[in-house]
């Protein structure tokens, strides 16, 4: 174990590579059902993270997706074109924008999540309870920059 505190160039090259393998594959499974429907991955991140924070707002979508204000507007037009996220005007501030998934919007996002959840599920399932608890642990520093 000591061997991983003194990583080398090439271990770490090794991770980042190991981890867009794991993107991209975790990512490709839902493609052909956004495809059908002429959506995207920013749509489908946009789909989760209002699925996962029912009512959030516009102002903090933009802070987690990391994304331009042009970007998702574009985003918000197609779904709601496609009546997947519905609007609302929030009580105590009428300039926040508060976004809900629509039925529709639910229908696809869980379509998508099936396919990713048999991926993850077989992946943790197959691991012993320490490697999955390490490896969250790992995937949530890198997230908060080592915090």
């Amino acid at each position: 174990m000591k061997d991983l505190l003194y990583l080398k160039d090439d271990q770490i090259k090794d991770c980042l590579q190991l981890l867009l393998h794991a993107y991209r594959e975790t990512f490709s499974d839902p493609k052909e059902a956004l495809k059908k429907r002429s959506l995207g991955s920013a749509h489908f991140r946009t789909l989760q993270l209002i699925e996962r924070d029912e009512g959030i707002n516009v102002s903090e979508l933009l802070f987690k997706l990391k994304i331009t204000k042009q970007s998702l507007n574009r985003v918000l037009r197609d779904l709601k074109r496609l009546k997947m996220i519905k609007q609302s005007i929030d009580n105590l501030d009428t300039r926040r924008r508060l976004l809900y998934l629509d039925d529709n919007g639910k229908k696809i996002y869980s379509e998508v999540f099936e396919s990713q959840k048999k991926r993850i599920f077989n992946a943790l399932k197959n691991s012993d309870p320490r490697s999955v608890v390490q490896f969250k642990e790992v995937l949530k520093r890198i997230i908060n920059g080592n915090k």
